[in-house]
């Protein structure tokens, strides 16, 4: 799949250049600080839309404007950012796409306010900008809007900025890809978008890119390396269950690779402990973890960092059957651990455990895996953070970093020891589930089970994958977040990638105010 046929440009404008400059309109973004331009034409024109009432200094504020008085440009959209962060641009610009896409402008300019520099942050916020508001879901809805007219995006800037927002928008464009592929993959139905068509999907990444190899197994190969929790969660489904593995190789071999592990349940009934039937719909989006996977590789095969990354999706559905799976079974995980399955709806922790175990084969340097794993998330941290879940603070800390730098940020939750003991089970080495309270943490306290042989770190993504409600969609998240990890870790050179010793599950060694300042997120 291939979103973006948009041609990013950067140039050179400035003062007088900016009414003049050549596009079928210009997205001119003020701030309530910020409004001159140094172009006669255009402060003339704020001056008296502000004196007029037409346009107040406030975020989200907007103004069109038709055949500006001397001006060459024929469309001029005047938009109020709330302040001068990438951030705020970004929103800016998703507010001038939104108010240009039905007049049939085929090339828009963006340009600042004088004191608004457009950094390289700006630059990528523009792209990513772009992309969200120009992506309509289409395959299964023939009658979805038209593709938009917009072809062509120029962002004005300094001399002195040129290069650096050039380069910016070479990275952002493959960052767009990638979220744009989860994006779609999460909004496809589940009868579309099964097990094999991931496997698919990841297939075609392999055929586009050539640093990109693709391996998938099948269900005797999964036998044979006795993932026995993995397959216990596809007993009830008709759809063959599929195990992915990519591999991206930019650096020599002897670098330990970034290993990101996609949870893939492209439906979830809940299987015999079946779900509430308001709301189940959603559960197409269960296999975010494995569109953010196969996004990211859709990025860093753009790209090209040097750096060697390998993705692992375990997926199938999760259904209720004769065959299915019921709350009391034990089975044996591929790590051999026993497993009481205490509710068949705690099925992600029970395909990632697996593939967790088949990570260490790879001698990783860290591994991260992605999951739509609790609706405790959801309860505690909403849909604005990813949930970071490690006991190894550099890790942690990097994440974090990445998801600032990304717009696609994630809040660390605490991963003490103590939350292990609602694990315990009379009758196999540990439950699947503990009880209601902290849901998330136990979670990811399950999966630490079987992630003690190298440096992890686990994002519940429940709350951020997808939207509700009249803005019902994939968001693409948390590709930006990874593939700024994976860049960072590439730019950092060998050194950031060394496997280290893990730390036990449990409390940091942090004091309590340095832990709650790393914990937070701008």
């Amino acid at each position: 799949m291939d979103f973006h046929c948009m041609d990013y440009r950067a140039s050179v404008a400035q003062g007088p250049a900016l009414s003049q400059v050549n596009a079928d309109a210009l997205v001119l973004v003020l701030t309530p600080e910020q409004s001159v331009t140094g172009d006669p034409a255009l402060d003339s024109l704020i001056k008296d839309a502000v004196s007029a009432g037409d346009l107040t200094l406030k975020a989200g504020r907007t103004l069109y404007v038709h055949r500006p008085n001397g001006a060459k440009v024929t469309r001029v959209l005047l938009v109020v950012s709330g302040d001068d962060s990438a951030k705020s641009f970004k929103a800016a610009v998703l507010k001038g796409v939104a108010a240009l896409k039905d007049l049939g402008v085929a090339h828009m300019a963006v340009a600042g306010a004088l004191g608004l520099n457009l950094s390289c942050e700006h630059a990528h916020s523009l792209v990513l900008a772009v992309a969200e508001g120009t992506y309509v879901f289409r395959q299964t809805k023939p009658s979805a809007p038209k593709p938009v007219a917009l072809k062509k995006v120029t962002v004005l800037c300094g001399p002195d900025e040129l290069s650096a927002a050039k380069s910016a928008l070479v990275r952002a464009r493959g960052v767009a890809e990638g979220i744009s592929l989860a994006r779609e993959l999460g909004n496809l139905p589940g009868n579309y978008c099964t097990p094999t068509h991931l496997a698919n999907e990841a297939r075609q990444i392999g055929k586009n890119f050539k640093h990109v190899k693709v391996e998938v197994l099948d269900r005797p190969a999964l036998e044979k390396l006795k993932m026995g929790s993995f397959l216990s969660v596809t007993n009830g489904s008709a759809q063959p269950p599929k195990f992915i593995i990519l591999r991206y190789q930019g650096a020599s071999a002897a670098q330990a690779p970034v290993v990101l592990v996609g949870k893939g349940i492209t439906f979830d009934t809940g299987g015999i402990s079946l779900k509430p039937g308001a709301g189940m719909d959603e559960m197409k989006y269960d296999m975010g973890g494995a569109a953010s996977v196969l996004g990211t590789f859709r990025a860093i095969a753009e790209l090209q960092p040097k750096v060697n990354v390998v993705g692992l999706i375990p997926t199938c559905e999760n259904m209720p059957s004769g065959t299915a799976t019921k709350p009391g079974d034990v089975v044996t995980s591929m790590s051999g651990q026993t497993i009481e399955i205490l509710n068949t709806d705690a099925e992600g922790r029970l395909i990632l455990c697996d593939a967790l175990t088949y990570a260490e084969r790879f001698k990783p340097a860290v591994v991260v895996d992605i999951a739509t794993l609790t609706g405790a998330c959801v309860v505690a941290l909403g849909h604005q953070h990813s949930g970071l879940f490690s006991s190894d603070d550099d890790l942690a800390q990097a994440l974090l970093r990445a998801g600032q730098q990304a717009q696609d940020t994630a809040w660390r939750m605490p991963m003490d020891e103590e939350y292990g003991e609602s694990l315990k089970s009379n009758f196999a080495d540990l439950a699947n589930v503990g009880g209601r309270d902290g849901g998330a943490i136990t979670a990811a306290v399950f999966l630490s089970k079987f992630a003690k042989a190298y440096r992890w770190a686990h994002l519940d993504i429940a709350g951020s994958a997808w939207k509700s409600g009249a803005a019902k969609g994939g968001t693409g998240r948390p590709v930006g977040l990874l593939t700024q990890f994976i860049l960072g870790q590439a730019e950092a050179g060998q050194d950031a990638l060394k496997p280290q010793v893990v730390k036990a599950v449990g409390k940091t060694k942090a004091a309590p105010a340095r832990k709650a300042a790393a914990r937070r997120v701008a």
